[in-house]
């Protein structure tokens, strides 16, 4: 689970609600003080949110650039229904496409960012349709479904959920937490917000994505076969998806390839600063 390193939103950001085709979703704006050299949308990952990029968006918006963290449909302060179908991975991505279509009216182009799971889900939109981005940013997300270890974690978490009520579920969680995810080592503010964001998350949400994570097919070739600029990132740890299959992928993809020293499985809230600078050095590579 992703820990913003803090919540307050830089000066210049906005919580707001994106209207599109497809309805309205909660994001985190960050709009750039001079003119702007694109909009980069930001997709969190698995149990996670837009606060988990909270730390990028001041950087990013420095440079120039619009950024736009996003809840999906379900995640968090984003309504969505109690149906596990509503969370299919197609769905998700078409949702990922309006919200690249409603940034993208004059605002230049849209680059894509998705954090674990997002890689998952940004992959299938890009595949979907190939032209509603400038680029592809897969950030510690693998070519197909995590580790068996994980497998085995998220589906203790998927039969839970189909048996526990939420908050039943946060507490043998946090049961289950390594120590250096103790209470004691989150700041108070962000630790009450894991809880409030786990409680506001749909529960068939993540029993339908964790079901993605566990049984995601090799779409490496489709991908590879899109002309789109792609840049695999991750931390130098990760056990979601180890990092030399991550690097093996990025060899598939012809993709610019960042190893961020010191981070693991999220280097947006773990090591922000150098995260952010990698991805504007390859934004402006390729605008």
């Amino acid at each position: 689970m992703s820990r913003p390193p803090f919540l307050t939103l830089p000066s210049g950001a906005r919580a707001l609600r994106l209207s599109t085709a497809r309805g309205e979703f909660a994001v985190h704006d960050a709009r750039p003080e001079r003119s702007s050299r694109g909009t980069v949308l930001l997709v969190p990952g698995f149990t996670g949110s837009k606060e988990d990029f909270i730390a990028l968006l001041e950087p990013l918006a420095a440079a120039g650039f619009r950024a736009v963290a996003v809840d999906g449909r379900g995640q968090h302060e984003s309504r969505g229904p109690r149906d596990e179908s509503a969370y299919a991975q197609d769905e998700l991505a078409r949702d990922l496409l309006a919200q690249a279509t409603a940034l993208a009216d004059g605002a230049g182009p849209v680059h894509v960012l998705g954090h674990s799971l997002g890689g998952l889900i940004a992959r299938a939109a890009v595949l979907r349709s190939p032209a509603a981005f400038a680029s592809l940013t897969i950030m510690s997300s693998g070519p197909a479904a995590i580790a068996p270890p994980q497998q085995t974690r998220t589906k203790l978490l998927i039969d839970a959920l189909g048996t526990m009520d939420m908050e039943s579920v946060w507490q043998a969680m946090r049961e289950l937490d390594p120590p250096e995810a103790a209470d004691e080592v989150t700041p108070p503010g962000v630790r009450d917000f894991l809880r409030t964001r786990w409680m506001g998350t749909v529960p068939e949400q993540l029993m339908a994505t964790g079901r993605q994570l566990n049984g995601e097919p090799d779409r490496v070739g489709e991908l590879a076969a899109t002309a789109l600029p792609k840049h695999v990132l991750s931390g130098e740890v990760d056990y979601a998806w180890p990092v030399p299959l991550m690097d093996a992928m990025a060899e598939r993809l012809s993709a610019h390839r960042t190893v961020i020293e010191g981070a693991e499985h999220s280097p947006n809230a773990e090591r922000p600063h150098p995260t952010a600078d990698a991805l504007i050095t390859f934004w402006e590579s390729i605008t």
